[in-house]
């Protein structure tokens, strides 16, 4: 345990609340929350901006070929390997003030706390900015901390396309983030993420701290549907190969699917395109993405298998074409017991209600997890809304949680007297 002396350390709760509400001044959304997506102009202000804020720390600044930022505080001893703290400053189109952000900055907070109290630490300190963590622009999500666990090559990184056509190894380049170090170079001694629920359950039951023990695994599936382009009000409806009624069966299908794995098991879709998407003109082609998670490996196999089997039989009966291509997959995800232990430790030791909590959502600590214990904690979300410009959290839910982190961080560190 921390000694004596670290037992009721706290951040500064107004200092970090005070860099969240600058930081969402980049790449403001329309609605109250933010677009700063990754690799645009907003995302490289912000990294500037979290630069500045580290180079006012004393951090030290590393930069990967993907263009991930690790900002490190010195330990006391040079052979001990560096403790992580890592999330993200991209955002959703439609993003939030916190998601992601709430954990880089938490990070630096911790710094800057230490760095207040003058407290050394045996192990360096590092806060990371993940690049791409969302996969709003580039598929799929956690795209650098996949190619640094070694998941994805780095030739497939950037060969990553957005919806313009425009290519993630270019999109760096011209925001000029291509950093100088091999991905996946560094050693960690462990991980910490620090992120907002994207979820209900906390705010239900009343807890400060969700101690998250694992994380659900993912497949996220493009359809690819080919029709046949037709006028809408002249063409028979019994000569028609209509590639949105296909989808639109699909749909219903995977959530029929979801259904009947309850409990622990959710599916939809977020995302589609029509084309020529024009009003009377039956779609010759659609594009649409299902995501399916679960904590459980057995049902996460189970589940894309009869959607990609009754998919094929729902498009073999209207005549359409089908094609299928995974964009993105994670495997169920186990936390560090250790390293969720000292999470749990830390909340009851500062007075925080707490729970364990299984991650809804993918994290850019489902590929650290891989390379190094890892762990992560949460907090509340207003109403569980997130991915949305109304997401919202209190300066008090913020700092309980990055109190925790402090102490969890710390117990890993080891304070050096």
């Amino acid at each position: 345990m921390v000694a004596a002396p670290g037992e009721n350390l706290r951040i500064n709760g107004d200092r970090l609340w005070d860099s969240l509400m600058d930081m969402a001044k980049i790449g403001p959304g329309i609605a109250g929350g933010n677009n700063r997506q990754t690799l645009t102009d907003a995302d490289a202000e912000g990294r500037k901006l979290f630069q500045t804020w580290c180079d006012d720390a004393g951090l030290t600044m590393g930069v990967d070929k993907m263009g991930t930022m690790f900002m490190t505080r010195a330990g006391t001893d040079p052979d001990a390997l560096p403790v992580y703290i890592g999330s993200h400053l991209d955002t959703q189109p439609t993003g939030g003030k916190y998601d992601g952000v709430l954990g880089v900055l938490s990070g630096l907070e911790v710094v800057r706390t230490l760095n207040d109290l003058g407290i050394k630490t045996k192990h360096p300190v590092v806060v990371a900015n993940w690049t791409n963590e969302e996969g709003a622009r580039f598929a799929p999500a956690m795209l650098a901390s996949g190619v640094f666990a070694g998941v994805h090559d780095l030739d497939y990184a950037y060969a990553r396309k957005d919806p313009e056509g425009k290519s993630f190894g270019d999109e760096l380049q011209r925001i000029g983030w291509v950093g100088e170090e091999e991905v996946g170079a560094r050693k960690m001694h462990a991980y910490f993420e620090y992120h907002i629920e994207q979820g209900p359950i906390l705010e239900a039951e009343n807890k400060q701290i969700g101690v998250v023990t694992h994380c659900q695994g993912l497949w996220w599936l493009e359809f690819t549907l080919t029709g046949k382009e037709a006028h809408t009000g002249s063409t028979p409806m019994t000569m028609r190969v209509n590639a949105g009624l296909a989808m639109s069966r699909i749909l219903e299908m995977v959530q029929e699917v979801a259904m009947n794995e309850q409990p622990g098991a959710v599916g939809g879709v977020g995302q589609m395109f029509f084309s020529p998407n024009s009003r009377n003109v039956l779609p010759g082609k659609v594009v649409f993405t299902v995501d399916i998670r679960t904590p459980s490996q057995e049902k996460l196999d189970r589940m894309r298998a009869k959607i990609e089997k009754k998919a094929a039989e729902i498009c073999d009966d209207l005549g359409v074409g089908c094609s299928v291509e995974a964009v993105g997959h994670f495997d169920p995800v186990t936390f560090d017991p250790v390293l969720v232990g000292r999470v749990r430790e830390a909340a009851e030791k500062l007075g925080y209600s707490h729970m364990d909590i299984i991650s809804g959502a993918g994290h850019d600590a489902c590929w650290a997890a891989k390379v190094a214990p890892a762990t992560m904690v949460m907090c509340p979300c207003v109403g569980g809304l997130s991915h949305n410009e109304a997401e919202d959290i209190s300066k008090e839910w913020a700092s309980a949680g990055a109190d925790v982190l402090l102490y969890a961080v710390l117990e890993t560190a080891e304070i050096v007297e």
